[in-house]
Formats: structure tokens, sequence, C-alpha cells
């Protein structure tokens, strides 16, 4: 990678990395127990031979912040990859439907969906990404003098083993970011400035993390445990589940 190329992605990840991990931590601060246990399945917890209020209340946090994490962080990626290509191919943020980012390279358009990894999707989600495509080709074929327009599914991570899609491109993980900029290295580039503040900004996400914890058992145990001390499984299904529940 060229340096002042690598210092330019190194100070746009600096000033806006920090975004990721505010929005995450609001994202922490603003949860609800009752809004999270009326999302989650209640039979798997039991399956899982879960016996204590924190076990419990860990376990929901865990799979909601994981997944609320995996949507802001590929929010962050997608912007990091139409500022790459910014630099490299002049590429800008598209205003078609569905299509995150345009550019031209070797008198080709290309419109890329950016998505975080290679399995995102169901048939019908597919079905509207080949729609978007061929709905930006229509608008966008008016305006390009006749010049071939592709489509792509970039992958910010992962494999794909059949790029060809028919009537798009999937490039994921090293020959997405490669596509995007023409650096071969450059999958591994990202990763370095990505860890700059990550020490002192997942210290402070865990201080808090651990305060919702305690908050989160301690209503638990108020509203969902027995006398004894033991989870009430049936009054905790009755709040999930229960069509009549207040």
């Amino acid at each position: 990678m060229l340096p002042h190329f690598k210092r330019q992605l190194c100070e746009f990840v600096e000033r806006n990395i920090p975004d990721f991990h505010c929005r995450r931590l609001e994202s922490l601060k603003r949860l609800k127990l009752k809004d999270i246990l009326r999302r989650k399945n209640p039979y798997l917890f039991r399956a899982k031979n879960t016996f204590t209020a924190e076990e419990l209340v860990r376990s929901i946090l865990d799979a909601y912040l994981s997944s609320q994490e995996e949507t802001l962080f590929g929010a962050f990626l997608e912007r990091v990859a139409i500022f790459i290509c910014q630099c490299c191919f002049n590429g800008k943020k598209s205003a078609a439907e569905g299509i995150d980012l345009e550019f031209m390279r070797d008198d080709v358009l290309y419109i890329v969906s950016i998505m975080s990894g290679p399995n995102w999707g169901n048939s019908s989600q597919l079905k509207k990404l080949q729609d978007n495509f061929r709905k930006a080709k229509k608008i966008l074929g008016a305006n390009t003098m006749g010049r071939s327009i592709v489509a792509v599914n970039g992958c910010c991570y992962g494999r794909d083993n059949k790029e060809d899609k028919g009537d798009y491109l999937k490039l994921c993980g090293e020959n997405f970011w490669s596509f995007i900029s023409g650096e071969a290295s450059l999958y591994l580039d990202i990763i370095e400035p990505l860890g700059h503040t990550a020490k002192e900004c997942n210290e402070n996400f865990h201080r808090e993390f651990v305060k919702v914890v305690n908050q989160f058992t301690r209503e638990f145990l108020e509203e969902f445990c027995l006398i004894t001390g033991e989870i009430d499984w049936e009054r905790l299904v009755r709040f999930n589940s229960c069509a009549a529940y207040p």
C-alpha cells in the first residue's frame, strides 16, 4: 500500500471508529430487560439447563448485543469501503435504491451493494438484491453513453467459491477490498488501524455492561424467580408468549 494512502486510511478509521463504539454503548444503555425477554426464546434457555438469573441475563445480553454489533459495524465498514473507493477510483455513495457504491474502472461502471459477510440473506432478500441491480442498471444505463454496467455484491469478510452469479458478481473478503482499491493487501492493512482505540473503548463498554448485568439480574430475580431462588419458568414463558398477558 502506498504510504500516503495508508495514512489517509488510518486517519479516516481513527476519526470514525469512535462513532461505532459510541453507538454500541448507546445501544447497551437503552436496553430494557423485558424488551429483550420478549424477543428471545425461553424454551431454548430451559433446554440449555440454565439455572441462575445472572447466567440467563448474560446469555440474552450477549445474543442481543452480538446481533446489534454486527449491524453497527457493518454500517461502519460500508463507510470505510466507500471512502477507500473514493480515494482510489473516485467512487461515490450511490443514490440508486439498494446500491451503496458506484464507480468507474477500466471504462466499466460498477454498482455495488455492500454486505458484512457472505451469508447475509435468504431467497427473498437475494431476489430483492437482483431487482435493485436491474432497476439501477436501467436508470444508470441512460446516463453512461453505452458503457458496460456490472453489478457487484461486495462482502467485507469471508469468501465465495463461485463469484459469477449470472447477473451479478459476488466478491468477498480479499477479493472485495482489492476490487474497490486496486491494492492486493488491503484486506490485511485495514485491520491494524481498527485497534488503535479498541482497548480504552472496550474497557469503558465492559464497565457499563457489568452495571447492566447487575441491574437486569436484580430485576429478573424480583420478576421471574420463585421465593426459593429458582427461575419461575412458567411465569417467564407466560410473559414471553401468553396471548392474554398484559
